[in-house]
C-alpha cells in the first residue's frame, strides 16, 4: 500500500469518508477492482514513483493521477510489507479466483466426490486469501499453516457431507423445499468453514498480538513530515488482534453469503422456465453469470463493513496501552483483510 513507500508526508487515506459504510465500500470496490488486474510491473512502478514524488512534497496536492496512482498501488502492495501480493490472491483477482471455485460448488446433482474436490479446492483457495492478505508482523509458520488448513478442510467437507445426507432425511418437507435446501447446503458448508479458515489462518495473531501505533494529530503529522522520524510500534496487543481477526472473519460470512445464496436460488427459479428446460447446456453459463454479478456487488459490501486501518480507544486494549494512545487517546493498527 501507499504508506510502505518512502517520503514523510502521509497521503490522505482514501478519496472517500471511511468513517461511513458507503464510504468504506466505495474505497473497497477500488481495492477490487478486477481492472486492476491490469497494470503492468511499468505502471506499477510508476504508479509508485508518482506516489513517492507526493510523499517528499514535490506534488503539492492530490490530483486525480495521484488517486489514480494510489489505488494501483493500495490494490496492489500488501500495507505491512510493501510487497506485491501474488497476483491470483489480491482482492482485484478475488472475483475471478472464486467464480471457478463457487460455481463448482454450486452444480446441482454433486455426488459426495465432486462435493469433497470442490470444498477442498475452496478452502485450499480461502488458506492462500487469507494468509496473503493478513497482517504480517505476526506471521504462522509453514508447520501452524498446514495444521490450520487440515482442520479447516475437515470442517468444510464434515458440514457438506453431513447436511447433504441430512436434508433428503427429513420428514414433513416437501419435494421442492428438500431441493432447495439440498442447494443451500454449500452456503452453510462454505460460511462455517470460512469463518473457522480465518481464526485458524491467523491464530498466530491473537497467540501473540499484532502491532498497534498511536493516531497522530495533524501538528504530530506536520513535524513528522519535517523531521522524518517513523512512526514505533507500540508494541503487540492481542486484543487488537482478536479484533482485526474477528472483524474479518465475519466480513467472508457477508461476502459469501449473497455469492452462495442468491444464484442457487435464482437457478432453481430459472430451471422450472420451459426456456431452459429446452436450453439445458445454458445452466452453466447461466450459474457461472449470476456468480460473477454477485460477487461483483457483493465484495465491496462485504469489505466495507469494517476499515481496514482501523483507530480504537487505547483504553479498549491491554493496560499497558493505556497511557500511550495518541490523538484523542487513540491508536491504530491493520486488520488485514
Amino acid at each position: 500500500m501507499s504508506s510502505s513507500i518512502p517520503g514523510n508526508r502521509d497521503l490522505p487515506p482514501s478519496q472517500y469518508d471511511l468513517s461511513t459504510y458507503w464510504g468504506r465500500v466505495r474505497h473497497s470496490a477500488d481495492i477490487a477492482d478486477p481492472r486492476m488486474l491490469f497494470v503492468s510491473s511499468s505502471g506499477l512502478e510508476s504508479a509508485k514513483q508518482l506516489i513517492s514524488s507526493y510523499k517528499q512534497s514535490h506534488v503539492p496536492a492530490m490530483t486525480p493521477e495521484l488517486w489514480r496512482a494510489k489505488k494501483v498501488v493500495d490494490s496492489t502492495l500488501h500495507p505491512d510489507t510493501g510487497e506485491p501480493v501474488f497476483l491470483p490472491f489480491r482482492m482485484s483477482c478475488y472475483v475471478m479466483t472464486n467464480l471457478v471455485v463457487t460455481a463448482g460448488m454450486l452444480t446441482p446433482g454433486l455426488q459426495t466426490t465432486g462435493t469433497l474436490l470442490w470444498q477442498i479446492a475452496n478452502q485450499s483457495l480461502n488458506v492462500a486469501v487469507n494468509n496473503a492478505n493478513a497482517n504480517k508482523s505476526t506471521p504462522l509458520s509453514y508447520s501452524q499453516m498446514a495444521k490450520s488448513y487440515l482442520m479447516a478442510v475437515s470442517a468444510s467437507c464434515s458440514v457438506a457431507l453431513g447436511l447433504n445426507a441430512l436434508v433428503p432425511r427429513l420428514k414433513g418437507l416437501s419435494p421442492s423445499t428438500k431441493l432447495m435446501l439440498g442447494r443451500l447446503v454449500p452456503f452453510a458448508a462454505v460460511s462455517s468453514a470460512s469463518a473457522l479458515n480465518v481464526f485458524l489462518m491467523r491464530g498466530e495473531e491473537i497467540r501473540q498480538g499484532i502491532d498497534v501505533y498511536p493516531v497522530l494529530s495533524e501538528a504530530e503529522k506536520k513535524k513528522r513530515e519535517e523531521t522524518g522520524e517513523p512512526i514505533q510500534s507500540l508494541g503487540k496487543s492481542k486484543k487488537a488482534a482478536t479484533i482485526a481477526v474477528g472483524e474479518t472473519a465475519v466480513s467472508r460470512v457477508l461476502n459469501a453469503t449473497p455469492i452462495m445464496v442468491v444464484p442457487p436460488l435464482v437457478l432453481l427459479r430459472l430451471e422450472k422456465t420451459a426456456w431452459l428446460q429446452a436450453r439445458p447446456r445454458m445452466v452453466l453459463p447461466l450459474n457461472l453469470g449470476l456468480i460473477f454479478a454477485t460477487s461483483l456487488f457483493a465484495l465491496p459490501l462485504a469489505l466495507g463493513a469494517f476499515p481496514q486501518r482501523q483507530a480504537i480507544s487505547a483504553q479498549s486494549l491491554e493496560e499497558e496501552f493505556w497511557q500511550k494512545g495518541g490523538k484523542d487517546g487513540m491508536v491504530e493498527f491493520n486488520r488485514g483483510m
